[in-house]
């Protein structure tokens, strides 16, 4: 009878089991779709965010452009929104930010791709990782601190190169948002740099290539789409810095391409109207959105043209 007993028991048991199989599979797969929606549904929080953004921008603008020719806010070559003669030339505010941003990015790109080979391709292992955290960083400084360190100390330093320098001008603002900007590029450059495989390098090597020949000749050329993005990202962030170019720059409209004068920029002019008592409404106070859709505008130029950048000469390996 025990025997008995044993060879009916497999079957008996062979339902419970595939039952209970089938309840872990259906709990695996209800978790899984949880946590696909909820990812689903924080990315849908950036592209509602974006198109918010986007809208408002329009939105207010088209207020702004109800009462102001666009043929004059693109050719008139002064900026006085705020006085009794109104003019509202943006080319005042982007002489400002395109000037600003040349300077940081002179700074920026070839100390921060100077950085990245280092880092990539010579530096010891040991240096490298007390290195990056500390370049890293300087990203995390609160840009009025860079821009209270622009005029009360870079700009002192400038003077004495060039004695009749103002006290607010686009040159120390533009210095030190590149310094700013630095790990940026040096970070997403080095990054790309150490993706390259090592069998490129070695095959180098096998040639005859020093380490510098293979870090300029075979390195960088490889790890270019990755290094564009880094340089994209620069400009975009310098376009868009603030506080530095608030506090240092001068913030006076001013139709220049001379770093060595004060001038206000995008972003500064923005702050400055944001804090002031101009009532809801009215165009002095639409003149901030019609600024930022400039802004934004420029910005997406940048976007489109990494993108194209990436995939021009994106590397497979």
């Amino acid at each position: 009878m025990s025997v008995a007993a044993t060879s009916v028991s497999p079957p008996a048991m062979a339902p419970v089991a595939s039952g209970a199989r089938a309840a872990a599979r259906r709990a695996r797969i209800i978790r899984e779709r949880t946590i696909e929606s909820v990812l689903f549904l924080a990315a849908l929080v950036s592209v509602f965010t974006t198109v918010g953004i986007v809208y408002i921008l329009i939105k207010e603008s088209v207020v702004f452009f109800q009462h102001v020719s666009i043929v004059d806010f693109l050719t008139d070559t002064q900026w006085t929104p705020l006085f009794d003669d109104a003019h509202f030339g943006i080319m005042v505010l982007l002489s400002g930010t395109i000037t600003s941003s040349l300077v940081a990015l002179a700074v920026a790109i070839p100390l921060g791709t100077v950085i990245a080979i280092y880092l990539s391709e010579f530096a010891p292992f040991k240096v490298r990782e007390v290195a990056k955290p500390f370049l890293e960083l300087l990203g995390g400084v609160p840009t009025i601190v860079y821009g209270y360190f622009a005029l009360l100390f870079v700009t002192p330093l400038l003077q004495y190169v060039y004695p009749g320098l103002p006290g607010f001008n686009l040159l120390s603002a533009g210095i030190v948002m590149g310094i700013m900007i630095v790990p940026y590029v040096s970070s997403i450059s080095e990054d790309a740099m150490r993706a390259v495989p090592m069998s490129l390098r070695e095959g180098s090597y096998a040639m005859g290539a020093t380490r510098f020949q293979t870090a300029i000749k075979v390195v960088v050329p490889s790890a270019f789409s990755g290094m564009a993005s880094a340089y994209i990202l620069g400009i975009s962030r310098a376009v868009g810095e603030t506080m530095i170019l608030a506090v240092a720059a001068g913030m006076q409209p001013n139709l220049t391409f001379n770093p060595l004068e004060p001038a206000a920029t995008i972003t500064a002019y923005i702050v400055q109207v944001a804090l002031g008592d101009l009532p809801h409404g009215s165009v002095g106070y639409q003149t901030i959105f019609a600024a930022g859709l400039s802004l934004m505008l420029i910005t997406l130029v940048f976007n489109i043209a990494g993108h194209v950048l990436r995939k021009r000469f994106r590397e497979a390996y």
